[in-house]
């Protein structure tokens, strides 16, 4: 008798956890993946050119809701929770849920799921989504480039589209960015390494996709996504810090997985926090992880046009507002900055554009970036295009003026991570690279 396992996702760890752990696991039949967490995921077909013999029919991914009917009407003996960026507590109610219907309650963990490389791996990490993951991975890639040396970044999974035509992506123009049509998360994470001339690597076939990285690379940047740890074994573990969320580093899976194994802790932001928050933070770090470096950073605001006295419609980051739980991001505090007026988009917003600020109350006078699919790109361009202002205050890292029609003067912010003393993170990473180069 196979055990029966079901692995709870949101397209991405899932599908690496099922590739490393369970496809050629005889004794194991996964017989169900389920979604949450990233809209429009559910429904779908885990392809059997992926899943291989065992699976010559694919592997249905439900509704994380299912859950409980799945567990009964299949027999499950097991379930794998694999997705990120959850507080503990959801977790343990997860567990709880399956315990009381008769399952096993599984957490991998990290070593067992992570590939090696033949290069030299710099993994970057965080304690929540929305730390700035990003701008470090593009301050990384700039040093390696200044160093002589050709840095290739590998990314977290994204798989919103055909699953299977996303098996190995490979981006370094936008024109790749149409081919793979691109959601607009996907292009906030590729676009700006485009832009700096780097190439990016992500779909579901890691093994592949690091083989086909490996042919081009002097260094591989892990950039994580969420919260999660890495895919591939790091050399140098990086794992970045909020100072805006203090106490989170303590709360949330994988964020604390990830302070606990950080060879460097990075305080980001903190040229925008606290000293009490700053050091409620440092105090934390030290708790989990007496031996890691710790590092300040900056994430430096800038704006591209004059902005001061203008209504201006803030559109920020979506991950970052949604399950990242931030209230605001960069393009508030740049309104705050240059004495902008945020405007309310909420009685002007379409469809799910709507339905977002209906679930997270919290978010005022902004809309988040959210474009998981073409209709609700198409909604997110009329929610900005009805909403009366004098600019649209881009806070993505995408420009979104170039994927949707915006009709009005469209303001791009910028935000980069800088040291905040030295050696700092320069330091670090120019040691790495003499040392493992």
């Amino acid at each position: 008798m196979r055990k029966k396992v079901v692995i709870m996702g949101a397209a991405g760890r899932d599908f690496h956890n099922f590739n490393i752990r369970f496809k050629d696991d005889p004794s194991c039949e996964v017989v169900a993946f389920t979604a949450a967490q990233i809209p429009f995921i559910h429904d779908r077909i885990y392809p059997p050119e992926l899943s291989g013999p065992l699976y010559p029919e694919g592997i249905p991914i439900f509704r994380e809701e299912k859950l409980p009917e799945i567990i009964k009407s299949r027999k499950v003996d097991e379930v794998v929770f694999s997705y990120s960026d959850v507080s503990h507590e959801y977790i343990m109610l997860r567990a709880s849920l399956a315990a009381s219907l008769g399952a096993d309650f599984v957490l991998l963990d990290a070593e067992s799921t992570m590939l090696r490389s033949n290069r030299p791996v710099v993994s970057v990490c965080a304690v929540r989504t929305g730390c700035g993951k990003s701008g470090v991975t593009r301050f990384i890639a700039r040093e390696a480039v200044r160093a002589g040396k050709r840095p290739v970044v590998i990314r977290h999974p994204m798989p919103y589209g055909d699953i299977l035509k996303q098996r190995v992506q490979r981006f370094e123009r936008y024109e790749d960015l149409e081919r793979h049509g691109c959601t607009i998360e996907e292009m906030e994470e590729f676009e700006p390494l485009i832009n700096e001339g780097v190439v990016v690597y992500a779909g579901i076939d890691y093994g592949e996709i690091l083989t086909e990285a490996e042919k081009e690379a002097d260094l591989i940047i892990w950039d994580g996504g969420n919260n999660d740890t890495p895919f591939i074994r790091p050399d140098l573990e990086l794992t970045i810090a909020d100072p805006l969320r203090p106490g989170h580093e303590l709360k949330y899976y994988h964020g604390e997985v990830n302070v606990r194994r950080a060879m460097f802790v990075i305080i980001n932001k903190a040229n925008s926090a606290t000293d009490e928050a700053i050091s409620t933070v440092t105090r934390n770090i030290r708790t989990l992880n007496q031996t890691a470096g710790i590092i300040k950073t900056a994430s430096e605001v800038t704006v591209d046009a004059p902005i001061e006295g203008k209504r201006v419609l803030v559109v920020e980051d979506g991950p970052t507002l949604t399950h990242g739980g931030m209230d605001f991001g960069a393009g508030i505090i740049a309104a705050r900055m240059h004495g902008a007026h945020p405007v309310d988009a909420g009685p002007f917003a379409k469809g799910s554009i709507r339905e977002t600020l209906s679930n997270y109350p919290n978010l005022k006078n902004l809309l988040p970036a959210m474009g998981y699919s073409k209709a609700q790109m198409k909604e997110l361009e009329e929610s900005i295009n009805s909403t009366p202002c004098d600019a649209v205050l881009i806070a993505t890292p995408v420009d979104l003026a170039r994927v949707i029609k915006i009709k009005k003067p469209a303001v791009r912010v910028r935000y980069e991570v800088a040291d905040i003393g030295s050696p700092g993170l320069k330091g670090v990473i120019n040691d790495f690279l003499k040392r493992a180069l």
